[in-house]
């Protein structure tokens, strides 16, 4: 006969870190018995719990990577203001959990007071979710977390306030393949050209056959080069998506001619009101153009602009769109249609290998 534990047993490095132990107290008291909630400002969530306790929490917007100077001084101000619990939402915005009314503005004065601004609730521009970039990826085409910069220092009156149709996620990817999201409105790198391949160090760095294995269409085959082992790849079949380059870094697929960025537009994960849907290519070809990325820029503040303007209540981008057409959309953010729009344009995302299966 066997007997079952009293508490069951917590894995350790397994799986999801156990969330209890940093939880503030009373919404470990009244956790799953959340009643309702409201926004009493920006930035402000109230939730109210069905036994009547009320927790409230401070969200401001910080950058994604931090050194140990900012996340002490986020702490302190966590200790002095607020009941000393915090935690990071996937936005990179940290969250103060206050019990206590009366500590919100307090602890609001305290957080602008260091440059953390507050906000990034409802129908807001949110924080930007993006990847690391050049600090840490191993196939940057560009900086995620520069362009976030310049993006946000643009956009913070929509942060700090809530006067957008609905809220507008937007996200950054630094290359084609391993991050990147799905947003309102997504920067992305394009990599417009295939790798170029140094093929005297290719025998002394790259496992071939993991490299060959790596590519997504059978693009890439073994080959005797100068008399050395090296690797060729078949550019009608690339799709230039840079999966070569971290097995095998001679095989460099970023460039000032071949690193480009492209604006997406009408993604988003939901289905409140409506499906979640993938979004589609709003501007192609804009210069990696570091370390402001002005026409970036340009050409997020156009569609931000449009949709603020035009946009009914509770839409969201891509339910914008809809709702005017593309023809509208151009129009209306006066951008360029080009050949890169086109779905019989050889580099369309309509006509490339999408699915798991090999074509040739």
């Amino acid at each position: 006969m066997t007997t079952q534990a009293k508490t069951p047993r917590v894995p350790d490095e397994v799986g999801v870190p156990d969330p209890f132990q940093y939880m503030h107290p009373v919404m470990k008291a009244n956790y799953g018995n959340w009643d309702w909630h409201e926004r009493p400002r920006p930035g402000v969530l109230r939730h109210v719990a069905k036994s009547g306790d009320v927790i409230y929490t401070v969200r401001a917007g910080t950058q994604r990577q931090m050194d140990v100077f900012t996340i002490r001084k986020l702490c302190d101000i966590g200790d002095a203001y607020a009941d000393g619990h915090v935690r990071f939402t996937t936005r990179s915005n940290i969250e103060f959990m206050v019990a206590d009314e009366g500590k919100v503005a307090p602890l609001i004065a305290a957080l602008d007071q260091a440059g953390f601004p507050v906000g990034g609730t409802g129908a807001s521009v949110s924080m930007v979710s993006h990847t690391q970039g050049w600090l840490h990826c191993d196939i940057p085409g560009t900086d995620a977390s520069g362009v976030v910069k310049g993006l946000m220092d643009m956009l913070h009156k929509e942060f700090v306030q809530e006067k957008m149709p609905n809220r507008l996620r937007i996200t950054t990817s630094c290359c084609q393949i391993n991050c990147g999201g799905q947003g309102d409105i997504a920067v992305n790198v394009q990599y417009t050209k295939p790798p170029k391949i140094n093929h005297d160090l290719v025998a002394n760095v790259c496992e071939r056959p993991a490299v060959v294995a790596r590519c997504p269409v059978a693009a890439i085959r073994p080959a005797m080069v100068n008399g050395k082992p090296s690797l060729e790849v078949d550019e009608k079949k690339c799709v230039c998506c840079g999966a070569c380059y971290p097995p095998c870094p001679p095989m460099q697929i970023n460039g000032a001619d071949s690193t480009k960025i492209a604006v997406w537009v009408g993604g988003k994960h939901s289905n409140a009101r409506s499906k979640p849907t993938f979004h589609k290519l709003a501007v192609a070809n804009l210069p990696n153009n570091a370390p402001h990325w002005p026409e970036v820029k340009e050409v997020v503040r156009r569609i931000v602009e449009a949709y603020k303007h035009d946009a009914k209540h509770w839409e969201r981008m891509g339910e914008w769109i809809d709702r005017i057409g593309w023809k509208r959309f151009f129009e209306m953010t006066e951008l360029a249609f080009t050949k890169h729009h086109l779905d019989t344009w050889t580099g369309a995302r309509k006509t490339m290998n999408m699915s798991a299966h090999l074509h040739f």
